[in-house]
């Protein structure tokens, strides 16, 4: 999902080949192209499918030592890349910039809190061997929105907390993340991540802030 615009100079950027498109929820897409590049759990690109067209920020959704890079993004009905990108087909090539950012996973333990696309960097982090001492808490308004559910599942176990707020299930908190967070003991000393849109953010630091977690143990990714 795009997080903000960018206007830098795309002189840098590298073109990579898009080796699949798959929408898995709908109007939600995951495109993947070939990895010609490092980076570090958490870090972000910009990517954009013209010189003359200004590049949009994703978070990298894929494990660190994959063969491809793989970005999650939803369709934004008066976006302009997101369209392209959907609409895009595999031996088609994208500009991708340099991975960078500093909301990056560690072996520490720590809770990551994320709202729809935001499990990205989760996700990234979860495949690049960073699931010890992880707990992910999920929220999502349907229940076909809980990305890569099966997979997180069986790497984090009871330690994935899913939560929907407009559809029941069995498995999954009936409710928003805040409802979730609200109702449980919060760990104060624990390292916290939001990832989301900036109002969900905002809420859940704050919630976080009053039930004892100090500022600097929060590190928050806003969503646009």
């Amino acid at each position: 999902m795009p997080k903000k615009t960018g206007r830098n100079s795309i002189s840098n950027f590298q073109k990579c080949t898009v080796t699949n498109n798959e929408e898995i929820s709908p109007g939600v897409h995951v495109i993947s192209f070939l990895r010609g590049f490092d980076f570090l759990p958490g870090q972000v690109v910009k990517i954009t499918t013209h010189n003359n067209h200004p590049p949009r920020i994703y978070s990298i959704c894929s494990g660190n030592s994959e063969k491809e890079i793989k970005i999650l993004f939803n369709i934004k009905g008066d976006g302009f890349l997101t369209p392209k990108l959907a609409a895009m087909n595999p031996g088609e090539q994208i500009m991708v910039s340099k991975p960078y950012g500093g909301f990056l996973g560690s072996a520490e333990k720590a809770w990551l809190i994320c709202t729809g696309t935001g499990i990205a960097p989760f996700y990234s982090m979860i495949k690049s061997g960073l699931a010890a001492n992880k707990k992910l808490i999920h929220g999502v308004r349907c229940l076909n929105q809980f990305y890569f559910e099966d997979e997180i599942e069986e790497i984090l176990g009871d330690n994935y907390v899913r939560c929907c707020s407009g559809e029941k299930s069995r498995n999954t908190y009936t409710g928003r993340v805040t409802g979730y967070l609200n109702e449980i003991q919060i760990l104060p000393y624990v390292k916290h991540f939001i990832c989301g849109q900036a109002l969900m953010v905002v809420e859940v630091r704050d919630m976080l802030i009053q039930k004892g977690v100090q500022f600097e143990n929060i590190m928050a990714e806003i969503y646009f």
